[in-house]
This record gives structure tokens, C-alpha cells and sequence, in this order.
């Protein structure tokens, strides 16, 4: 999935001429706290809520202020995880899209984002969830693929995270099957350590209490 399928057209860019209150409205109306500068298709940057709070006036022009404009992009053929990334390593509420040519295309909104990141990653398929903890030294997904299909299971998807202030990573899976025991005493039976195990419907609760926390981490 590249970024130029995750595009966004429902919010419009700003223009250098567009006044500062035009902007805190748009923010508003659309839930995000940055809008993306267009001047003649091509980006000059993102506005952010706070600059636009520093105008000297709320009629002048972005022009007039010549605030500073966050200059952070995603081109048309990044994946969605390089997308993923530099929102939470820039804390943005968009992400604009550009061409290779460094033409405007669009912006990407946090909405679409996860959404397209729960289909990309199998959510939506039945099944259950694993979380295995191990040394990084001792991950094979091969080798673990090859003892959850001794059980008749399969892997839809999986990732790795590294929790903070944690030797081990955690090693994510969804399985095409819900009735997960035999694969875990399997993997246990191999020293593999089950941390632990989810049907789709508690899964997915959790994932809407992550969900809810990212956008909340967003809004600070």
C-alpha cells in the first residue's frame, strides 16, 4: 500500500493569502491541528494550530505572519508503514503527499491511516491473535510459520515491536483460526513464550483502546 492510495481530498490546502482566521476555522471543522500551504501546486509547508494562534491579527494573512511552516512530506510511492513513521516521529495531524516531482497531491489524515493499516494488517479476517516474547536472537518467523501450520493454522499477518525498557520484542500474530490452544502448546512445547493469546473480539477492543490513546497522544 503507497501513500498515493491513502490520499485524502475532503480537506482543502491554504493559500499564502488566506487569513488566520480562515485557518483556525478549517482546523476546526476538520479535526486537525495543521494544514497544508499551496502556493501555484506546489507545497511550502504545513501551518500548525500554534503559529496560527501567534498572528498578529486573526484577519492578516499567513503571508503577513510568515510563520514558520513545518516542512514534512510523503511521496506518492512511500509505503503506508514509512507514512505511519513519520507521523509519530513528527506528532502531525496530516501528512501532505507529493509527487516525485515535488508537485502537492493531496494529504493523508490519521483516519485514513489507521483504517488502512487494520485492512492491511488482517484485522478484519476472522481469526485470533498471538503475542509472543523472545530475544531478538531467537526470531525466525519461518520457523514459528512452520510450527503454527503443524496445527492446521496459518499466519495472515504479524510485527515485531520493541517495548520500552525491555530486553525481549514482541512478536505480533493473526491466525486464520480462532481456537488457538493446540498452536500455543505447540509453540510453548518449541520454548517459544506465549505472553499472549486473543479471539478477534477482544483483540479488536483493544486495538480501539489503542486507537483512542494514539489520537488523544495527537491531540496534546
Amino acid at each position: 500500500m503507497h501513500a498515493s492510495a491513502l490520499i485524502s481530498y475532503s480537506i482543502p490546502p491554504l493559500k499564502l493569502s488566506d487569513k488566520g482566521e480562515k485557518a483556525l476555522s478549517w482546523m476546526n471543522d476538520f479535526h486537525v491541528r495543521h494544514l497544508p500551504v499551496v502556493e501555484d501546486g506546489m507545497f511550502l509547508g504545513l501551518l500548525s494550530e500554534d503559529e496560527v494562534l501567534n498572528f498578529v491579527a486573526p484577519e492578516s494573512s499567513v503571508k503577513d505572519n510568515n510563520p514558520e511552516l513545518v516542512v514534512k512530506f510523503a511521496t506518492t510511492d512511500q509505503h503506508l508503514y514509512d507514512v505511519m513513521k513519520l507521523v509519530v516521529d513528527s506528532n502531525l495531524s496530516v501528512i501532505p503527499v507529493l509527487s516525485p516531482e515535488g508537485e502537492y497531491q493531496g494529504i493523508i489524515t490519521i483516519d485514513n491511516l489507521v483504517k488502512q493499516l487494520v485492512e492491511s494488517g488482517s484485522i478484519t479476517h476472522p481469526g485470533g491473535i498471538l503475542v509472543l516474547e523472545m530475544p531478538a536472537r531467537d526470531y525466525s518467523l519461518a520457523e514459528i510459520a512452520r510450527l503454527v501450520e503443524s496445527e492446521n493454522a496459518a499466519i495472515l499477518s504479524s510485527f515485531i515491536t520493541s517495548p520500552y525498557g525491555k530486553a525481549n520484542i514482541e512478536l505480533t500474530l493473526k491466525l486464520n483460526k480462532e481456537d488457538l490452544k493446540h498452536v500455543v502448546a505447540t509453540l510453548e512445547r518449541f520454548g517459544y513464550e506465549v505472553a499472549s493469546s486473543f479471539y478477534e473480539s477482544d483483540y479488536i477492543d483493544s486495538l480501539k483502546e489503542r486507537y483512542a490513546s494514539f489520537v488523544r497522544y495527537l491531540d496534546m
